[in-house]
């Protein structure tokens, strides 16, 4: 059995929605990253940790949703 680190579990502080993010194509954790810009502005992103991409991570309520591993 492979380990794995803990599922990014995402929530919302206003309205306390959750989610768990994993990999679509090998069903691995993502895990909470942060993009620096060109112009120093940060993106939250969910990246899979085998190299099979990353998404924005999710918003609610108009803001992104914190992350906690």
């Amino acid at each position: 059995m492979q380990y794995r680190p803990a599922m990014a579990f995402y929530s919302c502080p206003q309205c306390n929605m959750s989610v768990n993010t994993t990999c679509g194509a090998c069903d691995a954790p993502l895990e909470d990253r942060t993009i620096v810009r060109d112009d120093g502005s940060t993106v939250k992103v969910s990246e899979c940790p085998d190299g099979h991409g990353k998404i924005k991570s999710p918003m609610c309520c108009g803001s992104d949703m914190a992350c906690a591993v």
